[in-house]
């Protein structure tokens, strides 16, 4: 799936972030408080180095891209956001923000997550949660894939014998809704024409959105 946002290129600073303050769906000031809390967070104790690596037989540790990384991405989302989800959409939710795939959300990609996370229009979040179930990046969302998803954020009960049958069941009927041209699999136009007709399926495979309450919440700290 292609996104239709035209994002801005090469935000490393906090004056180039409030410069492009009228692309943002923030104002300057909340902008420069989401600076301030992004300098706090890549400082925090809780940021780790990068990974260690092996180097003509001796350990090294990797060079640490500056931003957030899982530890504290997830901590946040936990924290600030009550998004109590499991790890595997947690680290979905961090590769989506993570454009660029370098292991930490720079200044930039937090800017831009923020934007769709708390105010982006039904077409952004749309794009945002399908991106998070597309577990493979195919463009599809794939009933192997509902089941992974499904099973994930189920709570086993003891008695059960099988809880995958369960499952698997809940993912057919949730291919059924969601699968609008009935070809086995479930594209962003299936998912956008289902959600318009029944929204709460927004959220179908577990949270990945802020509520309304949360947003509010968050945005009243960014206030001079």
């Amino acid at each position: 799936m292609t996104s239709l946002i035209a994002w801005p290129l090469g935000i490393t600073t906090i004056s180039q972030t409030c410069e492009l303050s009228n692309f943002f769906c923030f104002f300057r000031a909340e902008l420069e408080a989401l600076c301030k809390i992004y300098c706090k967070l890549i400082t925090s104790p809780g940021q780790h180095a990068g990974p260690k690596t092996i180097i003509n037989g001796m350990p090294s540790t990797a060079q640490t891209i500056e931003g957030i990384d899982r530890i504290i991405f997830r901590e946040l989302m936990h924290n600030t956001f009550d998004i109590l989800t499991e790890d595997t959409l947690i680290e979905r939710m961090f590769c989506c923000w993570d454009r660029d795939s370098e292991g930490a959300i720079r200044l930039e990609a937090w800017i831009l997550g923020l934007d769709v996370f708390l105010r982006g229009t039904q077409r952004e979040k749309l794009e945002f949660c399908f991106r998070i179930y597309d577990l493979n990046n195919d463009g599809y969302i794939t009933k192997d894939e509902m089941f992974q998803l499904l099973k994930n954020c189920l709570i086993k009960q003891p008695s059960e014998e099988d809880p995958d049958e369960g499952v698997r069941d809940l993912s057919e009927l949730a291919l059924r809704k969601l699968d609008v041209d009935r070809d086995g699999k479930v594209s962003f136009q299936d998912y956008e024409t289902a959600i318009k007709e029944e929204p709460l399926l927004l959220e179908a495979f577990g949270q990945c959105l802020p509520t309304e309450e949360n947003c509010v919440s968050f945005l009243s700290t960014l206030q001079p």
